[in-house]
């Protein structure tokens, strides 16, 4: 009798997974009560209820870890979407977002290791994984399959956090074998990438080309089909992955296949920036099938500004729509499509419209990738208040918020701590208060800018290395803060406040 075929062009990195054959660490998961005085403290003079919001948002991720099962053939405790029973890609490294602060509790960054370890052998990754068997819920070649490929901004995220080589010499891999699925099977032959509603995570944007399957519903080419487009956010992602491996490869001294993503990183900035930028609209849009572009103005434009391929002019130019009140600079910032487009709807209506915790970040950290810090904290102070302002009133977070009110989005579900833990925790600790940890550089940048006496406690700089940064009130904004600062190692603390006043100190 013949072996049956294998199905699989086997991709020769993926055999260098050392999540594969890992044996799964069954710890006993963490008891918030017990252990919510590890976590970060934040202090806040006259704020309890950021303070309340803040904790109550731990207290509903520890509620959502889960363990490995026999049957699931996880290896690592994780963190669950909090949506319907299964681990999904796109909703775990944005719940890692807020994670990285509570590692001295959980590890949360080992959500991601069930993906890696449920690596097929072409490097496929799932995007979604059921949690009582383990089973991929789609084929490899489902439009919907997988995505977005954000795993490894994720773990640099953790990187400059924690700076943990040994963690980025296990990723890689896995990492660089999944990109190159992506190349093989979700590339177009001009070198951009496609993905679906779905795929791509926004489920329901008004993206598509519905000319061209004309007898489809509207609703199901959006959500499951790549109507053969190139996908902005898909061909950003994928130069951003090129990119953050190459960094990886220099940390590590690897350099295998480093000569390959830095020359698609290339064609890639140069294809985006030539045939999918509109010097008319001022805006990266999806381009159709015939090359035209599909004018619709969406969040996911904004990853040029994380992925840093848009030049100086062009980042001005993405920064007058997120300020422009008729698009993106409505009552609560920044809804996923602008309003000014007809299905634009002002309860939030999913991502025609609603205000997403994983996108603001990601718009948030784009723009300070760019220099453009005044903006950021504006569009984080708008979010963030108004995400404690629904807490004030339902006592908890949604998945979604409305783009014209302070109320959850419609449809949205409640206790989504999942990702809306960004808005409580990542949000008030890096923009509202301003604090940036580079543990690799051994530097924290407080972009301070709050008038009463705040700070935290506890801040993780590195494993096993915490610093407390403390501000006392002021009078005005120009006023030289009173800065005190305690760290059980060395470390660097720029400071910047006012008009651009700033100073810096070794402790």
């Amino acid at each position: 009798m013949k072996e049956p075929i294998s199905p699989y062009v086997e991709d020769r990195y993926a055999e260098k997974n050392e999540f594969i054959s890992m044996q799964p660490d069954m710890s006993e998961l963490p008891d918030f009560e017990k252990e919510k005085g590890k976590l970060p403290e934040p202090v806040w003079a006259g704020h309890d209820d950021e303070i309340a919001a803040y904790y109550k948002a731990w207290e509903i991720a520890f509620r959502n870890l889960g363990k490995p099962t026999k049957e699931s053939g996880f290896v690592s405790p994780y963190i669950d979407a909090a949506f319907n029973g299964h681990i999904f890609m796109w909703d775990s490294c944005f719940m890692l977002m807020f994670g990285k602060y509570g590692d001295s509790v959980h590890c949360f960054q080992k959500t991601l290791d069930n993906f890696y370890c449920k690596q097929h052998k072409d490097g496929f990754i799932c995007r979604e994984i059921n949690e009582l068997d383990g089973v991929d819920r789609f084929y490899r070649h489902d439009p919907t399959s997988t995505g977005p490929e954000i795993m490894a901004w994720c773990e640099w995220q953790y990187y400059k956090n924690y700076g943990d080589k040994d963690r980025l010499r296990k990723v890689y891999y896995p990492l660089l074998s999944f990109h190159h699925w992506l190349k093989n099977y979700h590339r177009w032959k001009d070198g951009s990438y496609w993905s679906s509603g779905w795929g791509c995570g926004m489920d329901n944007l008004p993206r598509c080309d519905l000319e061209l399957i004309p007898d489809s519903e509207d609703w199901q080419l959006e959500t499951f089909h790549h109507s053969y487009m190139s996908w902005i956010d898909a061909t950003l992602q994928a130069a951003m992955s090129c990119e953050y491996l190459i960094m990886m490869a220099e940390e590590l001294s690897i350099t295998d296949d480093v000569d390959t993503l830095k020359d698609e990183y290339d064609n890639l900035v140069r294809f985006v920036n030539e045939k999918m930028w509109s010097e008319k609209d001022g805006f990266y849009y999806d381009l159709k099938a015939d090359g035209s572009f599909l004018a619709v103005k969406t969040v996911a434009a904004f990853w040029a500004l994380i992925s840093k391929i848009a030049p100086p002019e062009r980042v001005d130019a993405l920064c007058r729509h997120l300020e422009d009140k008729n698009e993106f600079n409505r009552p609560n910032r920044v809804p996923a499509l602008s309003a000014d487009h007809p299905d634009y709807k002002d309860n939030g209506g999913y991502w025609n419209g609603g205000v997403w915790a994983p996108t603001n970040y990601m718009v948030l950290c784009g723009l300070s990738a760019n220099g453009k810090e005044k903006l950021a904290k504006d569009i984080a102070e708008c979010c963030y208040k108004n995400c404690i302002e629904v807490y004030k009133k339902t006592g908890t977070f949604w998945e979604n918020y409305a783009p014209e009110t302070a109320d959850r989005g419609d449809p949205a579900r409640e206790d989504f701590v999942g990702w809306t833990g960004i808005f409580p925790i990542t949000v008030l600790i890096e923009y509202i208060f301003g604090i940036r940890v580079s543990a690799e550089k051994s530097e924290i940048v407080w972009h301070l800018s709050k008038l009463e006496k705040h700070g935290i406690k506890k801040l993780p700089v590195g494993r096993d290395s915490f610093v407390t940064l403390m501000c006392k009130a002021r009078k005005s904004q120009d006023e030289k803060p009173e800065i005190t600062v305690e760290s059980d190692k060395p470390i660097k603390v720029k400071v910047i406040y006012g008009e651009d006043w700033q100073f810096s100190f070794d402790i």
